[in-house]
């Protein structure tokens, strides 16, 4: 019988999937109130196969050394603003950990990449900078970090959508890279896109990590998006010692304190993906990583290389960049963000800047969702959306991506928790399968509505998540049922796949890693509809009201 039914249930969420298809295609037609799948369906899984989020031993050779000297190692792309430009990064010489350390010269290696459209002629050569960074404790007994030589390297005026090959490394030291390749971005235009987006948030690298990864190389991505908690090397000792919850085990340290070389792990580990893959990050709580003098996010904000200068910003928390007909924006959750603050105004002349004629689809990703209806860090960031929802909302933001709950919530289009045809869809990838535990409970289960007062994050800062006032859920700081805004929402280790196909319509897609490779868990295509959403600027805003006062 059981397999009667599953039979039956495979039957109609193949021919969902492929009326959807034909809806994408032009082929049908659905009311415009609606985005599709219509009635999401998913094939039953088992549970258990959720698997179980043990780290990568430091012995794991996917995560080991595997060069000489100052030969290059985890080497990775990043985007700049546009397709004639990435920066590719590297790192040489070997990290130290110790109670007495010393930190490398970065001016004893040269930060070179040679780089051309055939890989026998790399006629092209282009130099940049190179840094070292420490993570360091005032206290006895912890040992200190200083990381290899990291090199960013920026290459400029290339074509768009064209396959080139590169390496890397200090060619008069004979510390030179294999030859790798990358292809760049197409040329932004309401007609051109990636062909594919990757999407994955709280990664990690536990076993559970590794299958996300390859699923997700598996489905050939043009692009990764990594929406903060990248390694979790703040879940461990300077010792080694690790935990599934730092405060739970280690309640009297000092200090918070990390083991740097998971950093230096999770890089080996990524290199194969990213080192032809641009991988473009946003920082989450995990990365703050207090050390000596109150100094934060430094891993994380040496290793990679970020276009913030090249798209007005002066801070690696926030920055913008296009990808063909995409314009993504990239927001700091635990950086000031209220309207008085830098970002907030550099976010304003961003949205300014954007021309829709041009890069039709706006997607903005910051690390805690605002619309989430799981226990787990309920309307942790309602103050960051009091501040910033109303500006991304009047510039008609599409999509918005979030991570930070380890689990899977796609919504429909929401603002100020209502539902809204000129909102966008909210969709949370906190899934990737760090060791942390995931989280199941959802706060509209009876005795799973957290207290108001423990929701804020204190690095946030701010209380905002009051009941609500407003709606059937007035007086109520929990729905008592799924909420409106809530389409689809699961408890499994996965990513997501963004394919903008044209101005108006963008298929996304969710795989769990327990299931193969192809196998869909949640799919929908997104629907713009300027005509009945006009973006309504704050300049525009403005204007209406100077000349209002003025009459």
């Amino acid at each position: 019988m059981a397999s009667r039914v599953f039979a039956l249930l495979q039957i109609r969420y193949s021919f969902l999937l492929l009326l959807n298809l034909l809806v994408g295609f032009g082929l049908c037609h659905i009311p415009s109130t609606l985005e599709g799948p219509f009635d999401p369906v998913t094939v039953p899984f088992d549970t258990a196969l959720r698997g179980v989020a043990v780290d990568l031993p430091a012995t794991d050779p996917r995560v080991r050394r595997r060069v000489q000297g100052f030969e290059p190692e985890q080497i990775s792309l990043s985007l700049s603003t546009t397709h004639d430009s990435v920066w590719i990064s590297w790192i040489t010489g070997e990290f130290q950990i110790g109670f007495d350390v010393m930190p490398l010269d970065p001016k004893t290696v040269s930060s070179v990449v040679q780089y051309g459209s055939s890989r026998f002629e790399l006629v092209h050569e282009a130099r940049g900078q190179s840094l070292i960074y420490n993570q360091l404790y005032p206290f006895e007994g912890l040992q200190n970090y200083t990381s290899g030589i990291i090199h960013h390297v920026r290459l400029t005026g290339l074509e768009p959508s064209t396959l080139y090959y590169y390496q890397c490394g200090d060619p008069s030291l004979q510390a030179i890279s294999d030859i790798y390749y990358f292809r760049t971005m197409p040329i932004s235009g309401p007609k051109s896109y990636p062909g594919k987006v990757a999407v994955v948030g709280d990664l990690g690298l536990t076993y559970n990590s590794t299958t996300t990864i390859d699923h997700l190389a598996s489905n050939e991505p043009d692009l990764l998006l990594l929406i903060g908690d990248i390694t979790y090397a703040n879940l461990y000792l300077t010792n080694g010692t690790g935990s599934d919850c730092y405060s739970c085990s280690f309640p009297q340290t000092p200090i918070h304190e990390t083991y740097q070389p998971r950093w230096d792990y999770w890089g080996r580990f990524m290199e194969n993906l990213v080192s032809k893959v641009p991988i473009m990050v946003v920082e989450g709580n995990h990365e703050i990583e207090k050390q000596v003098e109150n100094k934060t996010f430094v891993a994380y904000s040496s290793r990679f290389a970020f276009p913030s200068e090249e798209s007005g910003s002066s801070s690696t928390f926030y920055y913008s960049f296009n990808a063909g007909g995409i314009h993504f924006i990239m927001l700091g959750a635990y950086v000031n963000y209220d309207k008085t603050a830098e970002q907030y105004n550099w976010l304003e002349r961003d949205l300014a800047s954007v021309d829709r004629s041009i890069t039709p689809w706006l997607v903005v990703t910051w690390h805690p969702p605002w619309y989430s209806s799981y226990e787990a860090h309920y309307r942790e960031a309602e103050c960051m959306r009091v501040e910033m929802e109303d500006l991304l909302y009047s510039y008609g933001v599409d999509i918005v991506l979030n991570g930070h709950v380890h689990a899977y919530e796609r919504s429909n289009r929401v603002y100020n928790y209502n539902l809204d045809p000129c909102g966008p869809v909210y969709i949370t990838v906190g899934d990737g399968g760090n060791r942390e535990k995931m989280a199941i409970n959802f706060a509209d289960e009876p005795g799973h509505c957290p207290d108001p007062l423990s929701t804020p994050d204190p690095y946030m800062g701010g209380f905002c998540a009051t009941n609500f006032t407003f709606g059937q859920k007035i007086s109520k700081f929990c729905w008592d049922h799924q909420p409106d805004y809530s389409a689809f929402r699961e408890s499994s280790f996965g990513y997501g796949i963004l394919e903008v196909k044209n101005e108006t319509w963008a298929l996304w897609s969710w795989y769990r890693n327990q299931d193969s490779y192809k196998e869909v868990g949640d799919q929908i295509y997104i629907v713009r509809q300027p005509d009945i959403c006009p973006i309504r600027t704050l300049y525009h805003q403005r204007v209406n009201r100077d000349c209002v006062a003025s009459i």
